[in-house]
């Protein structure tokens, strides 16, 4: 039989950084479940056979799958060590966190291939090396007791939902034309005119971004500002 992988769950702090232990468990699973969708809105247009799909947004992704723990390696009589010494840790990931008054963002990560080792870029990619998520629900399910009836084996349903920051949303946008209006995220170290040279291919254009954000000085964009870039297309206004 072959021995099961080992995956871990590593709680995140607000910057992605390391924060405490990580909850390490064993998994080698028959099946999990990735799920993802997009919001859907129909517009009635009296007249038509079928209303105008009107698409609003995306939602969460979601991975659903099961979690077992035993303790009957170290005997299962009157003195065995109880399960929940193991699942009472990971119970602790879908708690509120004292600091954050939430439960803590994790990186779930199990083998060099999960969920699908791909290469970002590509549309449709699910390229990552873990899952950043919350922990949305956790379902304990006891199958094997001591005498004494302390629970010696349980299965966890676990429900994860993919956590992205707004910065990685904006990342993750298509950025293939410089006739788009989107948003950027100001980098360290950024200017107006590189981020033009990156955008529209011409530094020159900073001015177009400068007036449509209403910033005064091209050199001072703290790192983490939400700027908009306008559409190449569209007039830079006189004062």
């Amino acid at each position: 039989m072959t021995s099961p992988d080992l995956a871990q769950f590593q709680p995140l702090d607000a910057n992605g950084a390391r924060k405490g232990d990580a909850v390490v468990v064993a998994f080698n699973p028959g099946e999990y479940t990735l799920s993802k969708g997009a919001q859907i809105a129909e517009v009635a247009i009296p007249g038509l056979d079928s209303p105008i799909l009107q698409f609003v947004r995306g939602q969460t992704e979601t991975l659903t799958l099961d979690l077992f723990f035993d303790t009957t390696d170290s005997g299962t009589a009157d003195e065995a060590e109880a399960v929940t010494a193991q699942t009472d840790r990971f119970y602790q990931l879908v708690k509120l966190d004292p600091e954050t008054h939430a439960p803590p963002v994790c990186l779930f990560t199990w083998g060099a291939e999960f969920p699908g080792r791909r290469t970002f870029g590509k549309a449709g990619s699910q390229g990552r090396f873990g899952f950043k998520c919350v922990v949305e629900s956790v379902r304990q399910r006891y199958t094997l007791f001591s005498p004494k009836g302390a629970p010696l084996r349980a299965t966890l349903t676990v429900t994860l939902r993919e956590y992205k920051t707004l910065a990685d949303q904006l990342k993750d946008l298509d950025k293939r034309t410089g006739d788009h209006s989107r948003a950027h995220v100001v980098e360290q170290g950024e200017t107006l005119g590189t981020i033009a040279w990156q955008v529209y291919g011409d530094p020159g254009e900073w001015r177009r971004i400068a007036k449509a954000n209403r910033i005064d000085d091209p050199l001072d964009l703290p790192a983490g500002a939400v700027i908009d870039i306008p559409m190449l297309s569209s007039p830079v206004l006189e004062d």
